[in-house]
């Protein structure tokens, strides 16, 4: 793609978490620490804990196997703001990917007060504790079932296929997984709408319906997003 995203199709996720001392944010301790003061400046509603990222991950037989660490938000906002500069360090997130009965894709808009305000992608969220068991296994396809219901207040049909987009670029490893739902997509930004209506702080602003390879847009569109929707629209 011309975004320069790598793609692959799997049918499984599996990861875990792994110790790791991150040699970037070391060194760059000062530099992370001034950007997150710049960061405050913007949002103060921001919080400092605990994310799981990527320093590991390969594709074999089907199934994408990735290690995570754990790390501070500040660290992890630091790399992203410094264009991710380290090229062992991926951030990871699993999401699912809407679609509705007439054809369209739904993202959404996040909101003023989120680190990435005004941005378009599908319903996720950066991993964290909560989604290690004790075994160290970290549950990227439960993430993915949990932010979506907690973002559009709806679930996914248990019988949905397990079928994954891996898309490596930018410095992040998103694992996408398409779900069709029954409903139009007018109908489906409906019930997403007033769900977000009933929360007392969304996170998203809105959201967006996309129905062709027109509907890309490089100003708030990632770049796994853009590539997502270029293929998924492809004739």
């Amino acid at each position: 793609m011309s975004d320069g995203s790598v793609w692959a199709a799997v049918d499984r996720i599996e990861a875990r978490c792994v110790p790791f001392d991150w040699p970037w944010a070391q060194r760059e301790a000062a530099f992370i620490a001034r950007n997150w003061e710049r960061r405050l400046a913007l949002s103060s509603a921001i919080f400092d804990g605990r994310v799981l990222l990527a320093c590991g991950w390969r594709i074999a037989g089907g199934t994408c196997a990735v290690d995570l660490f754990e790390t501070s938000y500040s660290n992890f906002l630091g790399h992203c703001d410094a264009g991710s500069p380290d090229g062992s360090v991926r951030n990871v997130f699993s999401a699912i990917v809407p679609r509705s009965a007439d054809g369209a894709i739904l993202l959404g808009i996040m909101g003023a007060h989120t680190a990435n305000a005004g941005q378009a992608y599908f319903p996720c969220g950066t991993p964290d504790r909560d989604d290690v068991d004790a075994t160290g296994t970290v549950d990227l396809p439960g993430s993915a079932v949990r932010e979506f219901m907690e973002e559009t207040g709806m679930p996914v049909p248990p019988d949905a296929p397990q079928l994954w987009a891996v898309l490596d670029g930018e410095g992040r490893l998103a694992l996408l997984r398409p779900v069709a739902f029954p409903e139009t997509a007018g109908a489906l930004m409906a019930r997403m709408e007033r769900h977000r209506a009933s929360e007392a702080q969304p996170e998203l602003a809105g959201f967006l319906i996309a129905r062709s390879a027109e509907d890309v847009e490089d100003a708030r569109m990632p770049a796994f997003v853009r590539s997502y929707l270029a293929r998924a629209f492809e004739a």
